[in-house]
């Protein structure tokens, strides 16, 4: 009896590659080398592509959802649009076992299964899963402490002024030989833009002032707007880390952060005072300031300046402090707020722990020491990983010198309110006081129940 025969269906292949910054930044490997021998392996052994899925510049450490090409790819599975999966290696599959285990409850569920062309992995038996758990645990841990080294040597190179790979400098700055430095053509913009900011606190103020002082030469108002809101111009990155030679001091950065929190604008012009100084007592939100006309006794009509919560009509019921009486209790009230700082400052002076045998900057620099003889090759893993481990402690618990800090803060506060300082403050403009108060003050603290001011707390 004649047999019949079927031709054979083609499995449909789904190719995955990804690349991780650490690992192009070290090894060079490409996306194109992996779809290559993968596309090569799938043609040889008469599979059908129904698909490439690549993610670029993602390690496989991070959380599966933030992985868009691995995430195109289960919804493809789940739509049984795929037989098997191929990739180069395990590492580049998974080197997380939490997110391996979930995918491969669906690849179970929808009959899928992956193979790894250059490694022989088995996970259709228990001892095959055993041996690929063991696996991902070594590749997770080695991923780990990679991680971890180049997070060293890019922050080392940040410390010293170097540019890390791929960075772009942000305006007023150039990446000139590996280094990152001031660029000689925009650095008096920025400068500029920052020292009218300070005078005005007032970003959409500063904004017009470039643009009307440079013309056509003046960056577009996102460049201006983003030199107050990228800790870089500071010198720090955003985790705060040594990044390059700032704009603007440490203490011009806090000022900076509390200062535009709120408003300092109205659609009539009115520069108010005290936005963003005073704090509700309710909700934490900071106070806006506001304007309605009213009549005096004598019939005369005036702008009754007053400043509230912005939650105050919709979410509670808040304090109306009015600007005029804001000004009074500073003037009255200020001698005895430096006199309470002045005593604070001198308790935690007392509480303080004793000074520490060791420099924050003696420890940064032998830090900095290691990580050079490191990248040499000049250090076994073994003693990097222990060296750098006790010095980074170090580090957390070394000299600090924030009371010293703050002492020098407050005499300046002194120095601002000696003389005949309230003769020359009643002659500035609202703009000017603004500025005045923005650099003296860090928060007005308003009491919950008589919503009157309880409290003002120095910028020091």
């Amino acid at each position: 009896m004649k047999q019949s025969t079927f031709p054979s269906i083609p499995l449909r292949a789904g190719i995955y590659i990804r690349v991780s910054t650490e690992e192009q930044h070290l090894n060079g490997l490409s996306l194109p080398a992996q779809r290559l021998a993968l596309e090569d392996y799938a043609n040889k052994n008469g599979y059908v592509i129904a698909g490439v899925y690549a993610d670029e510049g993602i390690s496989a450490r991070k959380s599966m959802s933030r992985r868009k090409g691995l995430m195109r790819l289960l919804e493809d599975v789940r739509q049984d649009k795929i037989d098997m999966i191929l990739v180069t290696k395990l590492d580049r599959w998974f080197r997380n076992i939490k997110d391996y285990n979930i995918t491969e409850e669906i690849l179970r569920e929808h009959h899928c299964y992956w193979k790894t062309i250059f490694e022989n992995y088995d996970s259709s038996t228990a001892n095959g899963q055993m041996v690929i758990n063991i696996m991902l645990s070594v590749n997770q841990a080695e991923c780990d402490r990679t991680s971890e080294r180049i997070k060293a040597v890019f922050d080392y190179k940040r410390s010293k002024g170097m540019c890390v790979t791929g960075m772009c400098a942000p305006y007023g700055y150039i990446i000139e030989n590996g280094y990152i430095k001031k660029d000689p053509a925009t650095r008096s913009v920025v400068e500029d833009a920052i020292q009218h900011y300070f005078s005005c606190f007032s970003i959409r103020h500063t904004t017009r002032y470039i643009a009307d002082k440079y013309g056509e030469n003046a960056p577009s108002y996102y460049k201006v707007d983003k030199i107050f809101h990228n800790p870089k111009y500071a010198g720090i990155d955003k985790d705060g880390a040594p990044y390059c030679e700032p704009y603007m001091t440490m203490e011009q950065y806090h000022m900076l952060l509390k200062s535009r929190q709120a408003k300092s604008w109205s659609p009539s012009g009115y520069v108010y005072i005290f936005s963003s100084l005073i704090t509700c007592p309710i909700c934490g939100c900071k106070f806006s300031g506001r304007q309605r006309k009213a009549i005096r006794k004598n019939g005369a009509v005036y702008c009754d300046t007053r400043y509230n919560c912005m939650g105050k009509f919709q979410y509670h019921s808040g304090a109306s402090l009015r600007e005029s009486a804001i000004e009074a209790y500073l003037f009255e009230h200020i001698d005895s707020i430096i006199e309470s700082a002045q005593v604070n400052l001198y308790m935690d002076a007392g509480n303080a722990s004793p000074k520490p045998a060791r420099s924050a900057q003696s420890v940064q620099e032998e830090l900095n020491r290691l990580n050079t003889m490191y990248q040499k090759g000049r250090l076994s893993e073994e003693y990097y990983d222990r060296e750098y481990e006790h010095l980074t402690a170090l580090l957390s618990t070394s000299d600090d010198r924030q009371l010293e800090e703050k002492r020098k803060r407050l005499k300046c506060v002194e120095r601002q309110f000696s003389g005949d300082w309230k003769v020359l403050y009643k002659r500035l403009d609202n703009s000017h006081k603004r500025a005045f108060w923005k650099q003296t003050i860090e928060e007005i603290l308003v009491d919950p129940d008589t919503r009157k001011i309880k409290d003002v707390k120095l910028l020091i």
